[in-house]
């Protein structure tokens, strides 16, 4: 809250986005049941993750996937502090 206070521009106040992140995967469970294996649920998490993480570094999905797919991978900037 505190930071959100110091920051309102960058700073979202809400953990929404999280949630919002976690959505396709219980959506996920309710449809099918579950992944049909372990391996499968690991790689589709992968996947999710690396879109979302390109989504919220403003990079569209099909960007994301295209570069992927060319040899091009995208990875986020690295931060020091």
């Amino acid at each position: 809250m505190l930071r959100f206070c110091d920051d309102p521009l960058h700073v979202v106040m809400t953990n929404n986005t999280g949630e919002r992140a976690l959505r396709p995967v219980k959506t996920q469970i309710k449809i099918s049941g579950c992944h049909q294996s372990e391996t499968g649920a690991a790689n589709w998490l992968k996947i999710r993750s690396y879109l979302d993480s390109a989504r919220k570094h403003g990079l569209g999905a099909f960007e994301a996937i295209q570069r992927a797919f060319t040899g091009k991978l995208w990875m986020p900037p690295i931060t020091t502090t």
